[in-house]
């Protein structure tokens, strides 16, 4: 589908611009021209550049959504595996926890969000001797400001601390930040954003950022640093503050590219349907069984120019069987399906089970799908509440109802009092809760995290997971280009 903005750079003339820009003295001709490099970035058109490519490395384009962001988050948990193509030794390693350095992967993780740390970092430097007006001014600052911090939330996350960068005349050589500094960074950063971006609605264009993208982040750092009080605090006022988001009606069909401007939606990882696929969803290219012509369970028909890859996503049978009979978010997920000789292959009963919870795109280009990835939504942050309130006084009215807004929308009964009794049964229905909720959008390997849960419950699906495995080791190639950055713990 057309997006309303284009996160690409635009192109030659600003790596020109950051590259010349570096260069000794004596290499610069004497250049009398608006786009001369020194005045480049003094203009709306130059920082607007720069400001579209932040967005674009903070979404981490850099190349398929479903492998190399959404898997990484599913593939160490009782989700999510994959087999197949020429990706599956690495995935193997992620999903039997033989992590080590210079697995793939790691090292797109920690360059696009740098190089969004970068651009920002170009910004903010840019930004007071440029010609913007006073608001545009504080509008591009506290996008930077917000992009920045989004990357330091997701470096934090994957590989604990990481050296703080926040200006481009910092020395190449940079030590990884204590926890207090970097968990201070990004609780500041955020709320600066969130007290001078726009209201949602109110961006200058779709996907730039807004206040309640930075109140959920907000909610979502305090959440997995289990800072239950201002978790808590900024739910609150998000809830009172955002009063335009609603839980979509039918949850089977909120993913489906017709239907990704909802009011559930709060911040998305925009994909776009392009022959270069940077931008796409792929998610259903790896869904496909082999020889897949339909699903009678869902009503999909495999349509001729969609692709079925080798690389096949996996959903656990276990992880199936938690769902109850009646529970609708059950319904992007197939059992069986008829191949192309007509005949019933069973998925279920051998950790085959199929998602297509990304409905393939009817307007895709070859591999590449254009439905967006939700990062955060209503029902995340119905859910990060009563999380909150749990945690801080045990079960109650108000987290009970936060939790049976989501179930009632998947068809399901209301939870009661008397079915949570105690903080750590609600804790666990909670956890329940989110895995059926948000499953394949990258958020159970952080759940099980937060709730204690991920080392034992890989160890009792027989892997050989560690307690120092809660993040992941940093790219070799990243230690070796600094000597001062050290190693996590036992990689």
């Amino acid at each position: 589908m057309e997006k309303k903005i284009n996160y690409i750079l635009i192109g030659a003339l600003l790596t020109a611009t950051l590259c010349l820009s570096s260069c000794n003295d004596f290499l610069k001709e004497e250049v009398f021209s608006q786009l001369a490099p020194e005045n480049y970035l003094k203009t709306k058109e130059g920082l607007t550049s720069v400001l579209y490519e932040t967005y674009a490395k903070a979404a981490n384009m850099n190349g398929n959504n479903s492998i190399y962001v959404l898997g990484p988050q599913e593939f160490v948990t009782d989700i999510l595996y994959q087999s197949g193509d020429n990706v599956e030794a690495t995935i193997r390693n992620y999903r039997d926890f033989n992590w080590d350095p210079n697995m793939d992967f790691l090292i797109q993780n920690w360059d696009s969000y740098y190089q969004c740390v970068r651009n920002a970092n170009i910004l903010l430097e840019n930004i007071p001797g440029s010609n913007l007006s006073a608001a545009e001014k504080t509008l591009y600052e506290a996008e930077a400001r917000f992009l920045r911090a989004v990357s330091y939330y997701k470096l934090y996350f994957f590989f604990g601390t990481v050296p703080l960068r926040t200006s481009s005349s910092q020395g190449l050589s940079l030590p990884r930040a204590s926890e207090d500094e970097l968990k201070q960074f990004i609780a500041a950063e955020l709320k600066f954003s969130l007290e001078n971006l726009p209201n949602p609605g109110a961006e200058a264009q779709k996907y730039r950022a807004h206040k309640a993208a930075a109140s959920g982040y907000l909610i979502k750092f305090y959440l997995n640093t289990k800072n239950w009080n201002e978790a808590s605090t900024v739910s609150a006022q998000f809830l009172s503050s955002f009063k335009t988001y609603s839980l979509f009606a039918t949850y089977k069909d909120m993913f489906k590219v017709d239907n990704e401007n909802n009011n559930e939606y709060i911040w998305v990882r925009p994909a776009i349907a392009s022959s270069d696929r940077v931008t796409a969803n792929s998610w259903s290219n790896v869904s496909f069984p082999d020889n897949f012509k339909s699903a009678p369970e869902v009503g999909l028909v495999f349509k001729s120019t969609w692709l079925n890859w080798p690389n096949e996503f996996r959903i656990y049978d276990k992880f199936y069987d938690t769902f109850e009979a009646a529970d609708k978010r059950r319904e992007l997920m197939i059992t069986y399906y008829i191949n192309a000789s007509d005949q019933r292959v069973e998925l279920r009963g051998s950790d085959n089970i199929r998602s297509f919870k990304y409905w393939p795109d009817p307007n895709n280009v070859g591999a590449a799908h254009g439905n967006d990835i939700p990062e955060i939504r209503l029902a995340d942050i119905l859910l990060s509440r009563a999380e909150a309130l749990n945690e801080l006084n045990g079960p109650s009215t108000e987290a009970l109802q936060l939790v049976n807004q989501v179930r009632t929308r998947a068809g399901l009964p209301g939870l009661k009092l008397e079915n949570v009794a105690t903080k750590e049964a609600f804790r666990d229905m909670i956890l329940l809760e989110r895995g059926h909720e948000f499953f394949n959008e990258g958020h159970r390997r952080m759940d099980l995290i937060r709730t204690g849960k991920f080392i034992s419950d890989a160890q009792a699906r027989g892997k050989n997971a560690q307690p120092f495995q809660l993040v992941f080791p940093i790219p070799q190639v990243v230690i070796d280009s600094d000597p001062v950055i050290q190693q996590n713990p036992n990689y």
